[in-house]
């Protein structure tokens, strides 16, 4: 079975000058960061520190700043320019992520198919999360033949009801919003012939500044004229319900700076407001502990794969729900901040889900 990584590229020209390949530097700036001193991330690199001390020089002549500070006691750290760098670098991996993840699965499937003859995969259609990312990793690990496609809940559904998948996985918050947000899927869903199984349970609410600076309390606050909101793409299942939080609150979207922004992933949001691009933003917890960012609760959810009963039982489909009804699996999922695998793998019925 072929494995396929694509991960994000990019390099720096400044005016006319040689273009700089940002890995090395980004390499070198992070092991700074965490050794605090530049002969040490050099060593721990394999560089040797005239190198390492040659790269910084040479792109802090280009920009015209300094890309490290050195005290007595403090050691070696990195400046505001330096950290803009490292920012950048994982927010462009938070926004290309899902993008690259499934072009590297429709490889991996293409040349399963060219070399090895394999001509059936598990198909899964999902909103990126954070436990589907570890689903991932676990059937890469059995080596299951997977064909993965991240879109939106939306979407996710619909190609279900087509036949384009195995699996949709699609999210439906606790409480209020529940009944207005699962009539959204419902259309897509045959109560006779479908099933769902339950992923996890995971807490959506804001993504404040560490320390929350701005004193930001709740959805009312996203109308102050000080506050840049970033937001989720249009069809996403965390747009769907933070609109719906919105309007049972009467508070008018289009009064609310930056809310048509569209971010296709709760990490890109989070790098967002880390980096200092904005003030709040709305998401799963996971991507606000991530990029060490305050997060102020709002709704939990729960998160489900949609399935044909008649596949249950499928040689393809059945190493996926094996997975997710293995008790490693609910201990992964437990170690992410923000979800509960109590109910992990639990088969039900639309209506045993939604009464």
């Amino acid at each position: 079975m072929f494995n396929v990584i694509i991960k994000p590229h990019w390099e720096i020209r400044h005016d006319s000058e040689t273009a700089v390949d940002t890995t090395s530097l980004l390499a070198l700036l992070t092991a700074i960061e965490h050794s605090g001193s530049i002969a040490r991330a050099a060593k721990i690199l394999g560089m040797s520190y005239r190198y390492a001390w040659g790269t910084l020089r040479d792109i802090e002549h280009s920009f015209g700043g300094p890309l490290i500070s050195s005290g007595r006691g403090r050691g070696t750290t990195l400046t505001p320019l330096a950290k803009k760098f490292i920012w950048a670098d994982r927010l462009i991996a938070a926004r290309l992520s899902p993008t690259l993840e499934s072009l590297a699965s429709e490889l991996e499937t293409g040349l399963g198919t060219l070399v090895e003859g394999q001509s059936k995969v598990v198909r899964i259609n999902a909103s990126h999360g954070f436990a589907v990312a570890e689903l991932l990793k676990q059937i890469n690990a059995i080596q299951q033949p997977l064909e993965l496609r991240y879109r939106p809940s939306t979407d996710a559904v619909a190609a279900f009801s087509r036949g384009e998948c195995d699996l949709a996985g699609f999210h439906i918050p606790l409480g209020k919003f529940e009944r207005p947000a699962f009539a959204h899927y419902k259309k897509w869903l045959n109560n006779r012939s479908d099933c769902l199984i339950h992923l996890t349970v995971r807490s959506q609410g804001l993504f404040v500044a560490p320390g929350n600076p701005k004193k930001i309390k709740g959805l009312a606050d996203l109308l102050r004229s000080d506050l840049h909101f970033v937001g989720r793409q249009i069809g996403s299942g965390t747009r769907m319900l933070l609109e719906l939080m919105l309007a049972d609150a009467g508070i008018p979207i289009k009064k609310i700076t930056g809310f048509d922004t569209a971010e296709f992933t709760h990490s890109a949001v989070a790098a967002f407001i880390a980096s200092g691009m904005a003030d709040v933003g709305f998401g799963v917890q996971t991507a606000a502990h991530r990029f060490g960012l305050a997060f102020i609760p709002l709704v939990r959810e729960r998160y489900f794969f949609a399935v044909k009963s008649s596949a249950l039982e499928d040689p393809l489909v059945r190493p996926v729900i094996d997975i997710l009804q293995s008790a490693p699996f609910r201990e992964v999922i437990n170690g992410l901040a923000g979800y509960d695998g109590t109910d992990l793998g639990k088969i039900l019925s639309c209506a045993e889900a939604f009464p």
